[in-house]
């Protein structure tokens, strides 16, 4: 365990760590500005664990513990988009005892491989939002998406909308300030969770604000256009029917800044159906289609090699394991 995480801190900080692991390697050199309020995005680079050295991934995991986690514990306050002072971020121990230069922290922003980090001016201490500025006091950081700490979805991220048809017939437009529903969502996960997924009838948030979504394939981060939402080495692939679920359940779907899809289900479970999974397919070992339009096709194979990530919960601890009939309804 690192030396900058206590014991009690192991459980919030591992999805993170297993985000790190299984998206090293991606590849790219391009940077962008984005985010509310003129926030500096990040860009992403090649190389070792997302081309990142030793240092640069502890400073990485700090800001992720802090920002999507730990900042209550440690009194500090996010506002309702999840900015927060950077001076004030950099007296939380962790972080001080790394004690960051501030072209360190724009490196952590602009080169997290999964645009993790947001930067903007601090209007209270930058009135002039002066983007040249190397004062921490003058910049508000957050993290784009991840949390469990509990903020306002609609404050933090963009909602996903169905278009609404105009009076004449013709045009389709989009509700002001919302985003257009991506042609493909998609959640990856293991074949190890499968049975329980089916056995609790959908998709939850599981610890975190959100179920977490993919607008393309891991491959497709590799040629420079999906960023984030999906680990690399997801073994099943969830593609999810999100027009019906808005217009049947009134789920809501959120956009961040980072391209991640995002949900917290249904409002009074917290669920994100079966019924609304488009097509559930397999990525490894020659798994098939198990699920098509809401209903099961197939089980997984007898025999399958189970391999959950190492230590995450939710039906397995990282063993191997031969393969359950993760039975459908």
């Amino acid at each position: 365990m690192d030396p900058i995480l206590r014991e009690d801190d192991a459980s919030d900080v591992l999805a993170d760590r297993l985000e790190d692991r299984a998206m090293s390697g991606s590849g790219g050199g391009s940077s962008r500005r984005g985010g509310k309020g003129g926030g500096i995005g990040g860009g992403k680079r090649g190389g070792g664990e997302g081309g990142r050295d030793r240092r640069e991934v502890d400073l990485s995991r700090a800001l992720s513990r802090l920002l999507r986690h730990q900042a209550g514990n440690a009194g500090i306050e996010l506002d309702r988009e999840g900015f927060v002072g950077l001076e004030r971020v950099l007296q939380w121990g962790p972080l001080r005892s790394l004690a960051p230069t501030f072209p360190e922290i724009l490196n952590a922003v602009h080169n997290s491989d999964k645009q993790r980090f947001a930067l903007k001016p601090n209007p209270a201490t930058n009135p002039d939002l002066d983007e040249s500025s190397t004062d921490p006091s003058h910049w508000l950081i957050r993290a784009n998406q991840g949390h469990s700490i509990k903020l306002d979805s609609e404050h933090l991220l963009k909602p996903l909308a169905l278009p609404s048809t105009n009076k004449d017939g013709g045009s389709t437009t989009l509700p002001e300030g919302t985003v257009a529903i991506p042609p493909a969502v998609i959640h990856g996960t293991y074949f190890a969770f499968w049975p329980a997924i089916v056995a609790s009838g959908g998709l939850k948030p599981m610890g975190r604000n959100h179920v977490h979504f993919s607008t393309g394939l891991p491959e497709d981060a590799e040629a420079g256009g999906v960023i984030s939402g999906m680990r690399r080495d997801a073994e099943l692939l969830i593609h999810v029917d999100v027009a019906a679920s808005i217009e049947e359940a009134g789920i809501k779907w959120w956009m961040s800044d980072n391209g991640v899809v995002l949900t917290e289900g249904g409002a009074a479970d917290g669920l994100v159906p079966l019924k609304y999974f488009k097509e559930v397919v397999g990525r490894r070992q020659g798994v098939g289609l198990l699920w098509e339009d809401g209903e099961h096709v197939a089980d997984l194979p007898a025999g399958l090699e189970i391999r959950a990530p190492h230590g995450k919960g939710r039906g397995g601890g990282g063993g191997r394991g031969r393969g359950g009939r993760g039975r459908g309804r």
